[in-house]
């Protein structure tokens, strides 16, 4: 991705870093994050990036982050995204990079010291907890049945979550619960910051997902009478789903961001591989079909960015860019798992071997259709879109 002049510099500093710091630990583990150490791998990589000054580039500079848009951490987040790692070594990885947008966004002042500075400084983690098994939270939120209930001083929180990534290990959670209304009703929701440690929050366990780059993993948790103060409110009651919106919709853009790198480097790797192996008496990248799958990668990359930067562009003019971003996560999502599944079959028999870093990358890129919307909730979406605008123009002609 080109980077705006601005940014240039952060961007090799931050490829240097992958290459030298991150890269490496990434292949020795083959991106399973808990067998390469966890949160002391974290930590670690870190106060690395803090030193060369590449810490949460996304975030407030007050909290010593570099502050930059949408527009402009694109290249740099695709850069990070390179490794598996990377993501995590620079302290932009989900779920952090959209709490922290939202902490940026809706927090008290009391809060933002609470809550938003040690996260923007690598102190901690953080899980935003939506998402409950069936008939809960989902792809639908408005099915939403955790429950919070007015006491003195405060709020009383009972609910089931699954699927929270990064639970384990984090410092605080941001809890979606319902104040008002019942299931299906798309309204009531209020948001509340809970410390992990507080009473009546137990992780139960650990889903078994296909994906193992994500510090923290894919958790299911119980709250039973969690008691919230009412400083720990985040927003204001009852506009818990509008505040949603504030963190969806860039959060599915740095997803893109960070699947590009990774995506990127399959690429790279299964293209070096073409150039150098022979086949039929040839170079492997001379072969029609060969060509075609590369052609075919270097256009979904490209058509890939390109719906990225329109969106952000949107995003950073203050726009909701709903329907950029639904079109830009569905048609990343889907191009990007396309790319690596041509770089698996460029590849060949190494291509689904740990001694290329490829088959990783497929196997942490695919959920990447389901996280965040499924592709076909946000067909769903548009194709509504459509109808409705386009409708509602042609009764007025």
């Amino acid at each position: 991705m080109q980077a705006n002049p601005d940014v240039q510099d952060i961007v090799a500093r931050t490829s240097a870093f992958i290459e030298e710091a991150v890269l490496p630990v990434d292949d020795e583990y083959d991106g399973d994050v808990t067998a390469a150490g966890g949160d002391d791998l974290r930590v670690r990589l870190q106060t690395e990036a803090r030193s060369r000054g590449l810490l949460t580039p996304h975030g407030p500079m007050e909290f010593g982050g570099l502050g930059l848009d949408m527009t402009r951490r694109a290249p740099v987040f695709e850069a990070a995204g390179y490794s598996l790692f990377g993501p995590m070594a620079m302290n932009l990885n989900a779920p952090d990079e959209g709490n922290l947008h939202l902490l940026d966004q809706v927090a008290t002042s009391i809060q933002r010291e609470r809550y938003l500075g040690p996260l923007a400084r690598g102190e901690g983690r953080s899980a935003f907890a939506m998402t409950e098994p069936a008939p809960g939270a989902g792809s639908d939120p408005a099915a939403l049945r955790t429950r919070a209930e007015r006491v003195d001083g405060g709020w009383r929180v009972t609910g089931h979550k699954h699927f929270i990534t990064g639970a384990d290990g984090a410092a605080f959670y941001i809890v979606m619960a319902r104040t008002s209304g019942e299931p299906g009703e798309a309204r009531g929701a209020t948001m509340f910051l809970a410390p992990a440690d507080a009473p009546g929050i137990t992780l139960v366990r650990h889903l078994r997902t296909s994906d193992r780059s994500m510090i923290g993993g894919h958790c299911e948790l119980r709250f039973d009478d969690l008691l919230v103060p009412d400083d720990d409110v985040l927003g204001e009651v009852d506009l818990g789903f509008a505040y949603a919106q504030v963190r969806l919709g860039p959060a599915r853009m740095t997803h893109v961001m960070r699947w590009s790198g990774a995506a990127r480097r399959a690429h790279e790797v299964a293209v070096r591989y073409a150039a150098d192996r022979m086949a039929m008496g040839q170079r492997l990248a001379d072969l029609g079909m060969a060509q075609q799958l590369i052609a075919d990668n270097e256009i979904d990359l490209a058509a890939t960015r390109a719906l990225l930067m329109d969106a952000c562009a949107q995003l950073d003019a203050g726009q909701r860019a709903s329907k950029a971003t639904s079109i830009a996560k569905t048609f990343a999502a889907e191009a990007l798992d396309r790319v690596v599944d041509r770089a698996t079959q460029l590849c060949g028999g190494l291509g689904v071997t740990a001694d290329l870093p490829v088959m990783k990358i497929a196997r942490e890129l695919r959920p990447f259709r389901i996280y965040d919307g499924p592709s076909e909730v946000h067909r769903w979406a548009l194709a509504r879109r459509a109808v409705r605008d386009l409708a509602g123009a042609g009764r007025e002609r």
